[in-house]
């Protein structure tokens, strides 16, 4: 497991599994169906998805839609264009389209091309890769 795993708290966790499994091609490593929670894998990411007031909530304020405001998840993988074309496919609009990115790293610069997307809760996604 990784050292950090962020928990999403989701409204339906069947619709989120629907967006993260079904359109992004995350695997469920394994899920309490009874709690309203899986855990999830793509690539070398992963995350956790509970269904709000479904076993344990953790609800620090009021959850709103929007969820996750001021949070973008930075998730590193191979490729980034087979997830845009799938999403494209599915009629989900990207938050931020295709760009490519130049970002200081210490004493050298780095080049990404990222995209965001919200995902049914509204949690901000940026999918990037090296390039």
């Amino acid at each position: 497991m990784p050292d950090l795993t962020p928990e999403l708290a989701v409204a339906d966790l069947e619709r989120s599994l629907g967006f993260y499994r079904d359109i992004l091609g995350f695997s469920v490593l394994y899920d309490r169906p009874s709690e309203g929670f899986a855990c999830l894998r793509y690539e070398g990411i992963e995350l956790m998805l509970d269904q709000i007031g479904k076993g344990r909530t953790w609800e620090t304020g009021p959850l709103e839609h929007p969820l996750g405001r001021g949070l973008n998840l930075q998730c590193r993988v191979s490729a980034i264009d087979p997830l845009a074309e799938r999403l494209g496919r599915a009629g989900i609009a990207l938050y931020l389209p295709i760009e490519t990115r130049t970002y200081r790293v210490g004493d050298r610069d780095i080049r990404q091309r990222q995209f965001c997307v919200q995902d049914p809760d509204g949690y901000l996604l940026r999918f990037c890769e090296d390039s």
